[in-house]
């Protein structure tokens, strides 16, 4: 095959851009509601009833998670079944509805409960299922990558814009903000989103089991927990390292915006690299060390300002690969009659990680302090890298007969 002949299948067709983009779109809406409030959170429930004990701060961080990762299964096992974008539509309803009950919360508990109504609208699945089936194996990676830096955006410009919003509409006012944005991404769902190719048929969906139990997915779904388990316990208390180490919470995004915008600069050429054959792996394991060494640094930064900022830059570089690569190589290994269920799985633990990091860490925090925080982040990140040691490449995906069927 002429160089370019390959050249030309790595690029993305109209309709691969048209599904990255809107389902990019889509993400990072609803994403927000779980960014925006990140800087802001902890310090807003410390001021409602109930609020001020670490544990409750965890579990406002976390319930989201835990009910994400609760109905992620069932979403793309809906998926599956009656449709993408049927599920995705149902979902970002309940997420609007968690949304509208976190703003009118009069105490810790009504919060904690607003936020898990918040992760029912557990549509992750849905939507990297529906991106999978909308691209070729060639770009998919890049298509994934798209969503991450989508999300990645979103969570830049929270940090940037929540400590203004909440002086100006309060904590209950982004949380309305952020329930309308779900309800304007159904629209874009509906009338954005190229249609899928075919639902599976009932003999395609007796794939999901075996392709739930298979090994090479257990090892990405431990990866996905394990990540986002360290990103949560690290929000429990980087916003008070911060703060100590002489930075106003209103500044905080001055170390945030720069950090995120350097580290996908950083990672950007790699996107590509990961979508080559018997590259995957190597990037990936290359990108958990990483994480392994950041949490490190951060547990002996004390309350230095420069080390905890560096320490950042090195974790987000690890991250955004990791949060790109991850989703496309469990799509690849995914039968496609059950790549929503497979999916559904993965996204599964991927907020179960988020609730056990957000309630773990504020244990950790409250008992033992900041550098068990982040030696438990670097312990289980090492763990994640022992785990994935023995694990295959990704093998080819089948092509989109969709996106390969419109140029």
């Amino acid at each position: 095959m002429s160089y370019r002949a390959v050249d030309r299948r790595s690029r993305m067709t109209p309709v691969e851009r048209r599904a990255t983009a809107c389902l990019a779109g889509v993400s990072a809406l609803r994403m927000l509601g779980l960014f925006v409030v990140l800087p802001v959170l902890a310090l807003y429930a410390a001021t409602l009833p109930g609020g001020s004990d670490p544990r409750v701060v965890g579990l406002a961080l976390g319930s989201y998670g835990l009910a994400q990762a609760i109905l992620q299964v069932p979403f793309g096992w809906a998926s599956d079944r009656y449709g993408r974008k049927r599920a995705i539509a149902a979902g970002l309803v309940v997420f609007a509805a968690g949304s509208f009950l976190s703003a009118a919360a009069s105490d810790a508990t009504w919060l904690v409960a607003g936020r898990a109504l918040q992760g029912a609208g557990a549509v992750s699945a849905a939507v990297m299922a529906l991106l999978a089936d909308l691209t070729r194996d060639e770009v998919r990676t890049r298509a994934m990558a798209a969503i991450g830096i989508g999300i990645g955006a979103t969570f830049a410009i929270s940090l940037v814009v929540a400590t203004p919003l909440a002086s100006a509409i309060g904590v209950p006012g982004i949380f309305v903000a952020t329930g309308v944005l779900a309800l304007v991404a159904i629209a874009v769902v509906a009338r954005g989103v190229p249609d899928a190719p075919r639902p599976a048929t009932p003999h395609e969906r007796g794939l999901s089991r075996a392709a739930i139990a298979n090994p090479q997915l257990l090892r990405l779904d431990f990866g996905i927990f394990a990540l986002h388990a360290i990103l949560m316990a690290l929000f429990v208390e980087v916003p008070f390292a911060l703060r100590d180490a002489g930075l106003a919470p209103a500044s905080h995004w001055q170390v945030y915006l720069p950090v995120l915008v350097a580290s996908v600069l950083v990672v950007l050429p790699l996107f590509r690299v990961a979508d080559r054959p018997g590259r995957g792996k190597r990037v990936m394991t290359a990108a958990i060390a990483t994480l392994a060494v950041a949490m490190t640094i951060l547990a002996f930064a004390g309350r230095a300002l420069v080390p905890i900022v560096a320490a950042l830059f090195v974790f987000f570089c690890a991250f955004t690969l990791l949060e790109a690569s991850l989703p496309s190589m469990v799509s690849r290994f995914a039968p496609r009659g059950s790549r929503g269920s497979a999916i559904g799985v993965f996204s599964a633990m991927q907020y179960l990680g988020m609730f056990v990091g957000g309630a773990a860490g504020g244990l950790l925090l409250k008992y033992a302090g900041p550098p068990a925080v982040y030696g438990a982040g670097a312990a289980l990140a090492l763990t994640w890298l022992v785990a994935s040691a023995t694990m295959g490449e990704p093998p080819a995906a089948a092509e989109s007969s969709l996106s390969m069927g419109r140029t």
